[in-house]
């Protein structure tokens, strides 16, 4: 009875880091857990009750009809049981599922006039202010149950580098009154979103076709999905079934969640490696002893940030367990037993300055770091993409030997790189592959990009460029970026003071004549020509003579607006094979022109 009170404890404890978005364990330990409890007291109040969050301060809501959890299916014969068990309950009659993306984000209910989260699946908390701070509900008020997330594509770009995970952010807008400056740029930029499950893009198909092709229905979701996923949702799709099934206490008993664990592996810690990022952020890298996972020899896991270590307590000697799936970084699962020997930097590994805590996350703010020069280097090598040999081994040795800014290692000559210390061999294609970045035709946003201004990555690159020419933005005003849809005060004050800081170097480097594609301008006249000029494009389902990102390309640089859900602002749907039902129902709904990829290459031709 005492290990069962224990493990019950342990679970709600993991529960409540997890609703409040600073998740202790893995989804897959924590469901692990979940089914010891089962196994050892099968009628313990924990399993038959939804997982509880706790909301200060916020008005309890009782919800119409209960928000239950999900029952979890993580292989292929938990799947099939699960649909067995449909057909047995139905006859064995041919029936529909529908799989959607099962997103992680923050849970809740919006009726149009109330908005509440999940909260005990009986009563939520009342969240409505959550619109005021700028959450946008996707598909307007009124839709259902859904999810509170962030763009996943923004998150990387602007906010993975200060939080561990983009549900500690969206926890945070919802529970606190006082936001950090991050939580507001992604509120001002419109990128924390209320998704309804019903726009959610979806597949459907027999029982049979479920279980015989649940991978390539979950990698087809995951492309047209930007936001955070943990699995898929399968559902009958009758309603008429869905009453006869019914639910228990904790789930819906016609609908699972499809997930992966990936393979894992426990081993030990023989030491930390502490990295400085080209931000400043200083992160730790464990040095594990070797171990085989998914066909790859893992030989260093990150640990993400230094507080993780200090709060789980990572150091020489401790044991650990390390996950991956496919081609996936590899990352820890759990820790199995903490070290003795923990040890936090106190200054930068690479210029001596004092570091500094921010949140989690511990930061130098030298502005001579020599880590810093090498990472921003990279950075413009790796994001411009037309030149290889710049490797970080390579600029590591060119930084240290003084040779430390663009505009020097652009005017150095293969003798110069021979003075290093490269061989003759090296020497010559590194002096080659400055030509080739200079002449190889590449994208002025991807251009702007390299430069690692503060947000300002890829696609906020490609957006202002289509407003503002490349050459004029060194005199750009904040109030000017500020009037650009999707650029708030936060973003813009950041872009332009990014931009003073490299003004000379952008105004050297464009000196050089680089081979610039321009970014079609959206007032320009040469845009009318094509037919989808200034309109908002979806392409959806699997094409026939391409990938649906050259296509998205190249629609962008004829001046569309590309889409990843259909919206009111959505003017054509492009439908490949196997396009799901709903998305073409919602395009119908919102007005917008269905159309078949050939048609598409007719229209466009």
């Amino acid at each position: 009875m005492d290990d069962i009170k224990a493990l019950a404890e342990k679970l709600a404890t993991y529960n409540e880091a997890y609703r409040s978005g600073k998740p202790l364990v893995s989804d897959h330990e924590y469901d692990t857990l979940v089914e010891q409890l089962r196994e050892l007291d099968p009628v313990h109040p924990f399993l038959h009750s939804v997982e509880p969050e706790k909301f200060e301060s916020k008005t309890e809501v009782r919800h119409p009809v209960p928000m239950l959890s999900i029952e979890k299916a993580y292989t292929q014969d938990d799947l099939e049981r699960f649909v067995n068990r449909v057909l047995k309950e139905v006859g064995g009659r041919d029936i529909l599922f529908r799989v959607t993306p099962k997103l992680d984000g923050l849970a809740g209910r919006d009726d149009g006039r109330v908005f509440a989260t999940r909260g005990n699946g009986e009563v939520g908390y009342e969240i409505s202010r959550a619109f005021t701070k700028g959450v946008i509900p996707i598909g307007g008020r009124g839709r259902g149950i859904g999810e509170i997330v962030i763009v996943q594509s923004y998150f990387d770009e602007h906010m993975s580098e200060e939080f561990e995970h983009p549900r500690n952010m969206v926890v945070g807008i919802i529970s606190s009154d006082n936001l950090n400056e991050f939580a507001k740029k992604a509120l001002e930029d419109e990128k924390v979103h209320f998704v309804p499950y019903a726009v959610l893009p979806g597949w459907e198909g027999s029982a049979e076709e479920l279980m015989k092709h649940i991978k390539d229905i979950t990698a087809d979701l995951k492309r047209q999905t930007d936001y955070p996923i943990d699995g898929m949702v399968a559902s009958v799709t009758s309603e008429k079934i869905r009453e006869q099934m019914g639910a228990t206490s904790h789930h819906y008993r016609w609908q699972v969640a499809v997930k992966t664990k990936g393979d894992t592996a426990a081993t030990s810690v023989n030491g930390i490696v502490w990295q400085v990022g080209r931000t400043g952020n200083v992160t730790p890298v464990l040095e594990i002893e070797p171990v085989s996972l998914s066909g790859a020899t893992i030989k260093r896991v990150t640990a993400h940030h230094a507080g993780m270590v200090k709060e789980k307590q990572i150091g020489p000697g401790a044991e650990i367990e390390v996950i991956r799936s496919g081609e996936v970084i590899p990352k820890i699962e759990k820790i199995i037993t903490g070290s003795a020997e923990v040890v936090v930097p106190e200054t930068c590994p690479s210029c001596g300055e004092a570091l500094k805590w921010e949140n989690d996350f511990l930061k130098c703010n030298g502005s001579h770091c020599p880590a810093k020069v090498v990472q921003a280097i990279s950075h413009w090598f790796k994001t411009l993409g037309n030149a290889d040999w710049f490797g970080i081994k390579s600029i590591e040795k060119l930084v240290e030997k003084g040779h430390d800014s663009l505009e020097v290692i652009y005017s150095m000559s293969e003798e110069d790189f021979v003075g290093v210390g490269f061989g003759p061999v090296q020497s010559k294609n590194l002096f080659e592959a400055i030509n080739i970045s200079l002449t190889k035709l590449v994208e002025d946003w991807r251009f702007l990009a390299a430069f690692g201004i503060s947000d300002l990555g890829k696609g906020d690159s490609r957006k202002l460029l289509a407003e503002v020419r490349l050459e004029d933005l060194p005199g750009i005003k904040e109030e000017e970026i500020n009037q650009i849809h999707g650029f708030g005060s936060i973003t813009s004050r950041a872009i332009v003071k990014g931009i003073a800081e490299i003004k000379e170097t952008m105004h050297h480097m464009l000196s050089l004549g680089f081979n610039l594609e321009k970014t079609p301008l959206s007032s320009e006249g040469e845009r009318v020509d094509s037919p989808i000029a200034g309109k908002g494009i979806v392409f959806t389902g699997k094409m026939k003579r391409g990938s649906r990102e050259a296509m998205q390309a190249e629609a962008r640089r004829l001046g569309a607006k590309v889409q990843t859900s259909v919206s009111g602002k959505t003017d054509f749907l492009v439908c490949g094979e196997k396009t799901g039902k709903s998305k073409i129902e919602k395009a119908e709904k919102k007005g917008a022109k269905i159309i078949s990829e050939e048609e598409y290459y007719e229209m466009m031709s």
